[in-house]
């Protein structure tokens, strides 16, 4: 079980705002290059996107299921990517003084993804999120300085 932490120099409610904006999910995540809204009500429990994932000439689609929600403290997701199968991701967010401590929590569930499951696929779990969480911390931090210097 991969599990990593970031602190983000902003507060909950301002990581929460990317978070709960489907249209950002791109930009904080490795992986997907562009995500699609399919319900209303992200990132509420059972609303669902798709996301494409390109590699080159090659592409394809998934889905990301939000399992639990609760606004401004937890998001739980299960994303599914047919080839791989599907995995948990549960971004957990707690106030640390004036910033956010985000804890990442991430394994396989189903599928090749969870079959194969090692001490070397959780290396590479590590390095995306440790990618994914700056990149989340950056996404806070531009969205935040828009926000005020509009």
């Amino acid at each position: 079980m991969a599990v990593r932490h970031q602190l983000i120099r902003r507060p909950p409610p301002e990581v929460w705002a990317v978070l709960a904006d489907p249209t950002q999910y791109g930009e904080w995540v490795v992986g997907p290059t562009e995500s699609v809204p399919l319900d209303e009500g992200w990132p509420g429990t059972g609303a669902r996107l798709r996301y494409t994932l390109r590699l080159g000439p090659w592409s394809a689609e998934g889905v990301t299921t939000v399992r639990h929600s609760e606004p401004g403290r937890e998001l739980e997701l299960e994303a599914s990517f047919k080839a791989l199968g599907t995995a948990r991701i549960f971004l957990e967010l707690r106030p640390w003084g004036e910033e956010t401590l985000v804890i990442c929590d991430e394994h396989p569930l189903r599928g090749l993804g969870g079959t194969l499951h090692n001490p070397v696929s959780e290396t590479f779990l590590q390095l995306r999120h440790r990618g994914m969480l700056a990149r989340l911390a950056k996404a806070v931090e531009q969205r935040s300085s828009g926000a005020r210097h509009a």
